[in-house]
């Protein structure tokens, strides 16, 4: 599992014309899921999202995590982020996970970034999103379960 986690002052995501997710400060995640990806790898990423020390104390140090800061998820399923640009120009996505494995898991990975505590907006999967953010610090983190 690959996440790219932004720090956002304010995020959404657009459907066909309709805002399916919306948050004030927080994470965007773009969330990819690739065949090996299991339970363990989604419990892994949501605590270690939950916990990660991203945001400033008094002193300007990267000391809170978004449970003690403050915040909200805006979690959107990525496939591209398992795009292989190796060979040619047009990038192989074999590596993603079919949505049959990659939809149950990511459902999985919300719930339990949930279950930690958070409120989690999210996107459509599989679905064309225009996402918009801005990106706060800008901090952002690339984490990967394996």
């Amino acid at each position: 599992m690959k996440v790219v986690l932004q720090r956002s002052k304010a995020a959404s995501v657009t459907v066909d014309g309709k805002v399916t997710g919306a948050i004030d400060k927080g994470y965007v995640l773009l969330v990819g899921i690739t065949h090996e990806d299991t339970t363990e790898d989604v419990a892994y990423l949501a605590k270690k999202i939950a916990n990660l020390r991203l945001w400033e104390d008094a002193e300007g140090k990267m000391n809170h995590s978004i449970l003690e800061h403050g915040g909200a998820i805006l979690s959107v399923s990525q496939f591209t982020l398992y795009g292989d640009t190796k060979k040619g120009n047009r990038p192989s996505f074999t590596g993603a996970a079919r949505p049959q494995v990659a939809q149950p898991l990511w459902v999985a990975f919300n719930d339990t970034l949930r279950e930690h505590g958070l409120r989690v907006e999210t996107g459509v999967f599989g679905a064309m999103m225009d996402v918009a953010f801005t990106n706060d610090g800008p901090v952002t983190i690339l984490l990967e379960s394996k």
